[in-house]
């Protein structure tokens, strides 16, 4: 895995498995990336929390991809505006079940509900702990869930989580053109 690549792990994962060629990334610091960019990845909370207060309401969930390795969960979603469907984030996740009651395993699985909103609503102790900040040319299927006619730089950040102290998973998180 080329160091580009590894700034969008687990993503990278996806689009092996899909046969897709992964987008070159670029590691940049918090301060380099704009406005209004920067407030939303340059936090220790969750992307959907911070996605539904920047937008003012509830997003909801895509899943564009899954797949279940013994207690691995990997999965890839477009998280879009619940009222009107506008793509607000592309995201990809691999955690470990085994660290989940029954229910919450459940309602992972189900890839209908947001995983911050899924952490938040079970009461569980977990923050995120964003890894690197990068800017990434997309590549064509990118540029198809959000709806991009030609290829601008986009801005995201790798994010590892942590719950009740421990990691348990890594998140990449893209944001589209705001």
């Amino acid at each position: 895995m080329s160091a580009s690549n590894h700034l969008l792990h687990p993503l990278e994962l996806v689009y092996e498995a899909a046969g897709v060629a992964c987008p070159h990334a670029t590691a940049i610091a918090a301060e380099m990336i704009p406005h209004p960019y920067r407030g939303l990845l340059a936090h220790k909370s969750d992307m959907t929390y911070a996605l539904e207060r920047h937008y003012g309401g509830p997003v909801a969930i895509r899943a564009l991809s899954t797949a279940l390795r013994h207690c691995w969960y990997q999965r890839r979603v477009l998280l879009v505006q619940e009222y009107s469907g506008r793509p607000v984030e592309m995201g990809a996740i691999r955690i470990r079940l085994d660290r989940f009651t029954a229910k919450v395993r459940k309602t992972v699985l189900a890839a209908k509900v947001p995983l911050g909103r899924i952490m938040r609503d079970a009461g569980l102790d977990y923050h995120s702990r964003p890894r690197a900040f990068f800017r990434v040319v997309p590549n064509s299927d990118m540029m198809g869930v959000f709806w991009m006619r030609e290829p601008r730089p986009l801005y995201g950040r790798s994010t590892e989580v942590i719950l009740d102290g421990e990691k348990f998973g890594d998140i990449v998180e893209v944001l589209p053109l705001v």
